[in-house]
């Protein structure tokens, strides 16, 4: 990530303090080369070896406690403008700091509902209380899930330039991919194909390797989230792909489904165009419904509901999550109220979040129809980022 992106995720994480009334966030770890905080790439734009704590104030201050033989590269990455080094301990810097600016609000990266502000370690800390111990401090921690989930949903105009592009480029590659599928090529075959372009264009993966692309062709498939097997395409197979790359530290995510015809077909049967076309109306109807300030689970329940009343099973899981530097980022999902999904399901959607939606239901006898599209909060709806796929695609 480019200092000038981290740059601007600092500012935005400057707003964010003061519109949450939070007066300091403090990222604090240790061997992020072993265990990564998922945000360090977002603030800091380096690793840490030694007990680290890199902190942004309300005002916008910002400072970095590193260990002494780790000042110069914090220097050179030249994001912390208050950089610290010590030999010995944290615990003086970091208390000398708390004492000047005695916030009574402390973010600090744990979290029971997002993986992507959970990056502090149990035993870590136990170590920040131990330092604590014996001052007002200690009592005013709280997570910092809700500064992460705004910063890494909210989209900055760099940002989005940049996932624009890797959806772009994915769309390509599924146009690719409709010219190579044929009946007798594998699941993995076509997964393969996928991969040299990827790899010659040389864009990395949006989620493991091993089931990017997940490809699933027929009735009776693995599903999804699984990787792709020597299971071939047969006439009268519908086809679906899951694919995402990533391009610039951005991840785009997205699926389409193809129909193979049958001999003497001109068109897919009728009960396959119509799986299809409720997949499609369930996503234009998610899409009119999203809008700032809408909550997250009301999205999913419109597409849900939909599928079902035109007597499809519901899908297993979510509507629709988050995209950015990773394929499942931000806060909020599109997701029904279940126990799993925590409070996600119940925050509110935001102006400049990115959603996926990926509804998905299953044609008996045929296989399973889903389309997986990508929109992008406006100031009262949303824009498809990527141009949606409204008519299956054709193999002859």
């Amino acid at each position: 990530m480019s200092r000038q992106l981290i740059l601007e995720k600092i500012q935005q994480a400057v707003e964010i303090l003061n519109e949450k009334d939070i007066d300091m966030w403090l990222t604090f770890v240790r061997e992020t080369g072993n265990i990564t905080d998922p945000m360090l790439e977002v603030i800091v734009g380096t690793n840490a070896t030694w007990e680290s704590a890199f902190i942004i104030t309300k005002s916008g201050e910002r400072h970095a406690i590193v260990g002494s033989l780790e000042v110069a590269n914090m220097e050179v990455v030249n994001t912390y403008p208050n950089i610290h080094g010590y030999l010995k301990s944290i615990e003086d810097d970091l208390l000398a700091i708390l004492n000047k600016y005695n916030p009574e609000k402390i973010a600090v990266n744990y979290s029971q509902n997002s993986s992507l502000a959970d990056g502090l370690t149990h035993g870590m800390f136990l170590q920040l209380q131990k330092y604590l111990t014996g001052t007002p401090f200690k009592e005013r921690l709280v997570s910092s899930e809700e500064i992460v989930a705004a910063l890494r949903g909210r989209k900055s105009p760099t940002e989005l330039s940049i996932m624009k592009e890797a959806i772009k480029e994915t769309l390509k590659i599924f146009d690719q991919v409709t010219e190579f599928i044929r009946p007798g090529v594998s699941e993995i075959e076509i997964a393969n194909f996928v991969k040299d372009i990827v790899r010659q264009k040389g864009f990395g993966f949006a989620w493991d390797e091993e089931y990017c692309p997940s490809v699933f062709t027929g009735p009776d498939t693995a599903g999804a989230h699984s990787g792709p097997t020597e299971r071939k395409v047969e006439r009268g197979h519908v086809i679906n792909m899951d694919f995402g790359i990533k391009l610039n530290g951005y991840c785009s995510d997205l699926q389409r489904t193809w129909y193979v015809l049958r001999e003497g077909e001109t068109d897919a049967p009728e009960e396959v165009k119509r799986g299809f076309n409720v997949i499609v109306e369930s996503i234009q109807r998610a899409a009119d419904a999203i809008r700032p300030g809408a909550v997250a689970y009301t999205i999913d329940d419109i597409a849900r509901s939909f599928i079902v009343e035109n007597g499809y099973e519901e899908y297993p899981h979510g509507l629709g999550h988050q995209v950015g530097r990773v394929a499942h980022d931000g806060g909020a999902l599109l997701a029904p109220k279940w126990e799993r999904y925590g409070n996600l399901p119940y925050l509110k959607i935001e102006k400049n979040q990115v959603f996926t939606i990926e509804p998905r239901l299953t044609i008996e006898g045929f296989g399973i129809a889903t389309i997986e599209e990508e929109v992008v909060v406006t100031e009262n709806g949303c824009e498809f980022l990527s141009k949606p796929q409204k008519e299956l695609y054709l193999i002859k």
